[in-house]
């Protein structure tokens, strides 16, 4: 009875075609990766400005909220955060809450129309107010009455509704700051595209310790871009390997 033969037969090296092959994917893989890293780095680069230019904006002197002939050119790039002053008239009766969690914890944020001296309607955001504030409905206090001045950050308007939580108008359910449709609902006329977060002096307390408080605009850019870079980065470094792990099998078996 013969014993087994352990004895293995030499894998034969790779023909041209599938090198070939191999070799166009690793370029691809790699290029991928690079251009993967270098975006980032771009996008890194971006987001430093970003947040720059948005704390000039939140420590500048306040300007003029835009004007109805100026809401077409409003935009996040360049208006989002940035601090504007109105005067006008609040409609409380005509106030929402929306869903909000702070620092304060659960609760509702309070918007209120407001007709400015100039005839437009603008939503301001007065802070945020308890689940137990006005037994959970919006309109039960008046609030400022008469020509009201009101600091704050300008706002882009939220559309549509939140993660999972689609905005619903009929039963007065509002889960984002969507000023559209909550003018639309209220029987506003057309109203800016944009909400203003009152600021702390704007919107102190007056009830209490329930609110509505303004000023806790939470500002947060999250810069992870780095860490992407160097991910994408050691990808192609690990691409290079074992690209450079094939080449060294394949000229060991040549030369063998």
């Amino acid at each position: 009875m013969h014993a087994p033969d352990d004895t293995k037969t030499p894998r034969r090296p790779r023909g041209v075609f599938v090198l070939g092959l191999l070799a166009v994917l690793a370029v691809a893989v790699f290029a991928g990766f690079i251009a993967l890293g270098i975006w980032q780095v771009h996008r890194r680069t971006w987001k430093h400005d970003l947040v720059a230019r948005v704390d000039a904006r939140v420590h500048a002197e306040p300007v003029a909220a835009p004007g109805r002939s100026q809401w077409p050119a409003v935009n996040t790039a360049n208006d989002e955060y940035r601090r504007v002053k109105l005067t006008g008239k609040f409609a409380p009766e005509k106030s929402v809450r929306v869903r909000a969690s702070t620092e304060l914890g659960a609760g509702s944020w309070l918007l209120t129309p407001m007709r400015t001296q100039d005839g437009d309607e603008v939503i301001v955001n007065r802070g945020f107010v308890a689940t137990t504030w006005c037994g959970g409905k919006a309109t039960c206090a008046a609030g400022p009455t008469g020509e009201t001045t009101v600091v704050g950050l300008l706002r882009i308007s939220e559309p549509k509704g939140a993660f999972l939580q689609a905005n619903d108008p009929a039963h007065d359910r509002w889960y984002s700051r969507d000023v559209i449709a909550i003018a639309a609902a209220k029987g506003l006329g057309p109203a800016a595209p944009y909400f203003v977060d009152a600021d702390a002096a704007s919107s102190p307390r007056r009830d209490g310790n329930d609110g509505p408080v303004g000023g806790l605009t939470v500002i947060a850019f999250p810069d992870n871009h780095l860490m992407y870079a160097l991910t994408w980065f050691g990808l192609a470094l690990m691409t290079l390997f074992g690209g450079w792990i094939i080449w060294k099998d394949e000229r060991k078996k040549r030369r063998g």
